[in-house]
């Protein structure tokens, strides 16, 4: 991390947003605050900044539309959601919306911080938070030997295409996006209720697991059964 890196800190509760700037300079980034969505969204979408940190409960334009808005003009940039809204349903709205992360309030600095990194590092596999490279590596997510490019629907491994179903590819999707957290049969359920264009409900989940390891044999990409919680997916050597 380096001083250079810009983030846009989005939050109308002034005590909170000068805390958080404060926190986030001493971690070495340059911090513009918004206290409106409106104001935000005319800031990312107009200037360069590395992440966006973005509270839902912002006034004149909501979080939520402020990551959908700002996605669509620059897809490649890591937003992270901040938000006192922890339920389920609001979690997947706002990775469903565009964001790379979500962090529910109350939190402590040091989580913000590496969550914070987190997405920095897949934004630029390999080469945190440079933001340099290729057009693909700026745009795609990589992990092991899969390439993952959510804007051109296009994955791939080792060069190869990946021939994913719209099920496979939502559920992938959503294990990419909450990489190192377990993801419940309850989130994989919403994240395809949206989808009608195949058959079958929650309980053929467990059929789509087991293609989709197929699918990912040899990418150094694994998909675990966290017994009683869910799956999460992992890297293998």
């Amino acid at each position: 991390m380096t001083a250079a890196m810009r983030a846009l800190l989005a939050e109308d509760d002034a005590i909170l947003a000068d805390a958080l700037s404060a926190n986030l300079r001493q971690a070495g980034f340059q911090v513009e605050v918004a206290d409106n969505g409106a104001v935000a969204e005319y800031l990312l979408t107009r200037q360069t900044f590395e992440v966006g940190i973005i509270d839902l409960g912002l006034p004149l334009v909501d979080g939520l539309t402020v990551v959908q808005r700002v996605r669509k003009i620059k897809p490649q940039l890591p937003l992270l959601i901040l938000t006192a809204l922890d339920g389920l349903e609001h979690r997947v709205a706002g990775l469903n919306a565009g964001a790379d992360d979500y962090l529910t309030k109350p939190f402590d600095f040091p989580e913000l911080e590496a969550r914070i990194r987190a997405v920095l590092r897949r934004a630029s596999p390999g080469d945190a938070g440079t933001g340099s490279g290729s057009d693909t590596g700026s745009s795609a997510t990589a992990v092991g030997q899969l390439v993952f490019d959510r804007d051109l629907r296009r994955a791939t491994i080792s060069g190869q295409a990946l021939e994913l179903t719209p099920r496979e590819w939502l559920l992938l999707d959503l294990l990419l996006t909450q990489r190192r957290k377990v993801i419940t049969k309850e989130q994989i359920g919403l994240a395809w209720s949206a989808d009608l264009s195949e058959s079958g409900g929650p309980s053929s989940l467990e059929v789509y697991i087991h293609r989709l390891r197929r699918k990912l044999e040899g990418s150094g990409v694994g998909i675990r059964t966290v017994r009683g919680l869910g799956y999460l997916l992992e890297t293998q050597d």
